[in-house]
Parts: structure tokens; sequence; C-alpha cells
């Protein structure tokens, strides 16, 4: 049945009595192991549909409605909580916020004195009781009077402190959660246990927190954000003070809680928070606006279900629900087969969403997916889409197995199926126009006139079935190709010479080699010098590369050992040996750091953002990346308390805030130009 979940809009009694079924269903599982068969959207709309229609019909609510409960009324506990731990109230939209901001001042009679804002963590509420310091018992928030036991699981949640900087008797309150590093590497492990993936992070969270004498170790993170026994402190110094007794907070993200004079400022500083949601480590579901003093907490006082002087202001959920219609099955340029989820058409954060990364053959056999599966689908920014884990428990009967192919999808030849990655046993050979196109890009060899069409008739015509063959094309074996008359051979030729003293980066990136692209092909090049001390590189040396670690240094020297005729074929062509690069120098052994490279940005840690103006407006991002790396710079794609440089051209968005709230250089580009000009190209 399909609910009219708009704010505006009433359900009919029989719908209603539905809708209330529904929602504490999927509360149920929500606040238990977390595989909510409701995506966020869905489960918001349906409560804001349930109380539209108490409010129309109050003499008709159900004793079992989950509205004015905490958590829904799903969870229980059985352990009292020393004081109430209350849920928060929604909003939706900045009118909504300010309507409930003005409704506080009203009840105050006053305008609050300041007000706080910091990040909706997705995760768990916990209390955490110290005695004379020591931690002694960990409760989950339960239905908010009472609360489950879960001590046992403390030691596995960093930034809950077994012992804090002071010996007093307090109570802890904050979320758990798993961060995104934490949630991949506990699908990690759990696949290797041959258990079910988890669907998302915050069931992931609900599950760990609750289990117990698993063979395995999962590890969670710890958000303080209030405390019983520390009180007359407004939220910010609460926070300060948390954070002084060892517990973590979240001060110490992009994200950090600040304190706002306006209502305006709020509203602001929300605007931020949801820009930095993509780059955060962990994830969030909204924003938190709280009075700040504690004198306007205590007179604005708290309601059965959340208290009076704080909301969430709730943001378009991130991961959502949706149905596994097929899955398809595509070869990439280096042979590679890999799947991809087709899906029921959902919206998530604004995107609509019919395509899903699905990993890797026994990736699908692991998590036990299945052709009509209700799926989580999690989308964060840029990043492509992908299919968490089915909700097995919503199965009818009619889903059907994912049929794995035989042989390649592309050319029928045999599937090489030894590592978890399926390839085509005639790797780049099955897919040569790719490869060929791939390398005649503009920031690989920029060979002017290999196009798509080109490339496809060169290969058909059984002139080139790797880019060794392009520097051995004769002026009659192109003359004989349609369409290339004296003038556009002399050309692609004239491209083609060209590009045979490419710098050696380029060359090596144009190989397409699996576990590099322009950044790591910049970073072999240097460090090696020559196409033949790369051909020569085990996985040890490799792995001595920056960025570079034991598992991709393998799959680099695997690579290599595959492609190691191709590379005597471009040695012997004298292709990317004309330009080498110098050799970088060994890193100090005293701090682990190469400063010693020349240059105007040597030691730096350079990230480019926005749409560059001036002499930098003709550069492509990778060619702004080479610059900072002739420049004696290191670049990157996402600003850190490593960066220690950004140049912020227009519409630099959430990564120059980024950087002012970490006190990093900000350069526009105009004054990034004038810093590196001995090196910008000549036009």
């Amino acid at each position: 049945m399909t609910f009219m979940t708009e704010n505006s809009a009433l359900l009919s009694p029989a719908a209603y009595v539905e809708a209330v079924t529904t929602a504490v269903a999927a509360s149920a599982a929500y606040y238990g192991d977390g595989t909510t068969p409701l995506g966020d959207d869905e489960y918001d709309g349906l409560l804001r549909a349930i109380a539209a229609y108490e409010e129309a019909h109050p003499d008709e609510v159900l004793a079992e409605s989950p509205t004015g409960k905490v958590a829904g009324g799903a969870a229980q506990g059985d352990v009292p909580h020393s004081v109430p731990m209350l849920s928060l109230d929604n909003v939706f939209d900045a009118d909504e916020l300010a309507e409930w901001a003005a409704g506080l001042e009203r009840r105050l009679g006053r305008p609050v004195a300041a007000w706080c804002v910091e990040p909706k963590l997705d995760g768990l509420a916990i209390a955490a009781r110290y005695r004379g310091g020591r931690l002694v018992q960990v409760l989950t928030r339960g239905d908010g009077l009472a609360g489950e036991d879960i001590t046992h699981a403390a030691d596995a949640v960093l930034g809950l402190p077994p012992v804090l900087t002071e010996p007093i008797d307090v109570e802890l309150r904050g979320e758990v959660l798993l961060t995104t590093a934490q949630f991949e590497e506990a699908n990690r492990i759990r696949l290797a246990h041959e258990a079910t993936p988890f669907a998302h992070p915050r069931s992931g969270a609900a599950g760990t927190l609750r289990a117990k004498d698993r063979p395995y170790r999962i590890e969670l993170t710890f958000f303080a954000y209030s405390a019983i026994g520390l009180d007359d402190l407004g939220h910010v110094a609460l926070l300060e003070r948390l954070a002084a007794l060892g517990a973590n907070t979240a001060a110490s993200t992009a994200a950090a809680p600040m304190r706002c004079e306006t209502v305006e400022q709020v509203q602001e500083r929300i605007d931020v928070i949801a820009g930095l949601r993509t780059e955060l480590p962990f994830g969030i579901d909204g924003v938190v606006v709280k009075a700040d003093t504690a004198e306007d907490q205590r007179q604005a006082g708290n309601g059965s279900r959340a208290p009076r002087w704080a909301v969430a202001r709730k943001l378009a959920a991130e991961h959502k629900v949706t149905r596994l219609l097929a899955v398809e099955w595509n070869v990439g340029r280096t042979g590679i087969i890999a799947p991809r989820a087709v899906l029921e058409p959902v919206v998530i954060d604004g995107v609509t969403v019919t395509y899903a990364t699905l990993h890797n053959p026994s990736d699908i056999t692991r998590r036990g997916l299945m052709i009509g599966d209700q799926v989580f689908v999690y989308r964060a920014g840029d990043v492509i889409p992908r299919v968490e884990a089915p909700l097995a428990d919503q199965r009818t009967g009619a889903e059907s197995p994912i049929v794995f192919p035989e042989a390649c999808p592309r050319c029928g030849d045999a599937i090489d199926t030894s590592e978890q990655r399926w390839r085509c046993v005639r790797g780049r050979s099955c897919q040569a126009v790719a490869s060929v196109i791939y390398a005649a890009g503009r920031d690989q060899l920029d060979i002017e006139g290999l196009g798509g069409t080109r490339a496809i008739q060169l290969v058909e015509a059984g002139l080139v079935k790797d880019i060794a063959d392009l520097f051995t094309l004769t002026r009659e074996q192109l003359l004989g190709l349609e369409r290339m008359g004296e003038t556009s051979t002399t050309n692609l030729l004239a491209a083609i010479e060209t590009a045979r003293g490419a710098a050696l980066s380029r060359v090596f990136c144009a190989l397409g080699v699996r576990g590099t692209g322009r950044t790591m092909s910049r970073r072999i090049a240097a460090h090696f010098g020559s196409m033949a001390a790369i051909r020569a590189a085990d996985a040890d040396t490799l792995a001595g590369v920056d960025g570079i670690g034991t598992e991709k240094a393998r799959v680099i020297a695997a690579e290599l050992l595959e492609l190691a005729p191709l590379l005597d074929r471009l040695q012997a062509q004298q292709v990317g040996t004309q330009v080498t690069e110098p050799q970088k120098p060994a890193a100090d052994a005293s701090d682990g750091e190469d400063d010693s490279a020349g240059g105007p940005l040597a030691g730096q840690a350079v990230v480019v953002t926005g749409s560059m103006t001036g002499p930098l407006a003709v550069l492509s991002r990778n060619e702004m990346n080479e610059l900072i790396e002739r420049a004696g710079g290191k670049a990157s794609s996402s600003v850190s308390k490593r960066t220690t440089l950004v140049v912020a051209g227009e519409k630099a968005g959430s990564k120059r805030t980024k950087a002012e709230e970490l006190g990093i250089r900000i350069l526009d580009p105009e004054e990034f130009a004038a810093l590196v000009a001995g090196l910008l190209p000549t036009t």
C-alpha cells in the first residue's frame, strides 16, 4: 500500500491503521538491529502523515501509535536511567526551523541568549556511567526510561575512555556509530567469517553493540554530546569539558559544534554542515540546533518525549530502500567483468538512482543477493551508489537467483575466475578500442584526431591491438582507411610522433594499469625515473612509492608482468624513454618526509577546488595537479589537517569552508599563478 506522506495530506481511517502498524514494525527493526524496511525519508514521511491524521482525528488515536514516544515506542530496556533519555523533535526545512525557534522564544518570553549548532550523528544513543572516573556501566536509550546493559561492548568503542582524566562521578551521553572506514572494515571481517554483511552503518552499530560471544571484534566510535552531573554549563562549554575529561566529541571534526547569535547564523551553519556531509568520515542524518545556555534550557524544560530547547533539522537521506530488478555484466578496458545493479528508480539526496555498484561476483554470493530483493542503496556525494545488503526478511518467494556469466559477455571467450574480480582471459585485448581511446586522451598521450570512430576503424582493420601498435602505423595504412585523406593522415601521424616523446608519467598512465591513475602514475614516474626501472620493479620495490601499500603493490606488479611484452615494444619504439623524469630522492629517515625537492611548493600538500580563472583557466584539473607536483608539492583531492594550501576558484564550496575552519592558507587562482609563474605552460 502506498501512503500519503506529505505534511498536509491526511490518511484514510484504514490507511491510518496500516500506517501505524508499518511504522511500529519499522521502529522495532530500526531500534533493534537496524534492518528497517523503510529508508529515513520514508519513515519520517510516514510519521508526519500519522501525526497529521491524529491531529485531525484526536478521538481515533491508537494506543500503539509511535507519535509522542521515545524511539517510537519500539525500544525497551530493563535498567532504569538516572534521568530520562529523550529523543528530538524534527523540522524539515528552514521555515519550520524558524517557526520552532520563534515558538521557543515565545515560551521564554525573550530572545534565546545563544544557539549551538552541531551535526546529528547517525548512530545509537547510549549512556556511560562513571564512578570515581572509571567506566562502570553502558546502557542503550531503550524507551527513554530504561535501557539495555551493553557494558560488554565498551572495550570496542573508541572515544569512550575506560578512565576519565578526573576521578569524578558522571554519566556521559552520546552517540555510538561506525565511521565509514569502520563500516567497510566491519563488512570485510563479517564476510571473512561467512556472516551476512551489515546493510548500512547504523544497522552495523546496532548489531555490534548488542552482540555477545562473537569470534571477531568490530570497532565503533563514540561521540559525547551531553552529561548528567556537569550542571550549569552552556552546551558549547559542556562539550569542551567532556573533551577535557578524555571523551571524543564532534569538536574534533570539520562539522564542529558552533555557537551562533541569531537564527540567520544558525541557518548559515546548517548549510555549511550539510555541504560538508559528503566529506565527513561518518554519517549524519541532520543538524541539531540547541539553546546554548543552561538557563535557557532550564526555563524551556522538557516534554514527555523531547526537550523543548533542542530540535533536529533533518537532511535528505543518503541511503534508501529499493528493489533490485536485474544485474548487468560490463567489461572494462582492462578486461575486468564488473556486475552492475539495475534498480527500481529511487531518489537519494536529490538524485534519481537507477544503477549501483555490486563489487564482484564473490561479494554477491556472500551477501546472498537475489533478483527482486528489497535492498539498501547508499550514496555519498559524487560517489557511485552501491548496494549494501538485501532485506532478507522482506522476501516474498518471488525472488530469483542472480545468474553469473559462463563466458565473457563481450567477446564470448573464457573467464578467469581465480581472483575475486573476474576477468576475460583476453585481458585488454577484449576491449582494445576502449584501451586505445583512453590512451589517446588529453591527460594521457593527448593524440589529437584519435577519437572513438577512428579507434574503432584501426582495431577493426586489424592495424591496432594495443597502444604500441599506434607507433608502427604507416601513411599507406592510414590512407587505406575510409575518410582518411592526406591532411587527416599527416595530422594524425604528427600527433602520434609528438606522443612518442610524452612525459613518462603520461605514457605510464596511458597503459591503464590497475590500481593506478593520473596522480599515482606521476608518483611512480617520479620515483623510478624511467620506464626500464618501472619495468623491473617488483612488489616490494613498488610498495616504496608514496600511497602504494602492500596489497596495491602486488596488483601493480602482476599488471606489469602481464604488460611486459607491451612495455618491451614501447621501449624498442622509444616511447616514454626520450623524456624521463628525475628519480625522487629517498625520504629522510629521521622524519619520514621528503622536503628536499626544490620549487615554490616544496613540502606543501595542495588541494584545488572551484573553477580556475586567469592564467589557470586553460588548465584541466589533471594539468593543475601536474603543475603542483612540478613545483615540488603534493596534489590531493580532499582537505584535511595535513593540507597546507588550498587554491580556491569560483564556487569553491565546502572545501574552502573546511579550509577556513582548519585555518589552512587559501589562495585565489591569480595568487597561485603568481606563486608558480615560472612553471606555467606557455601559450
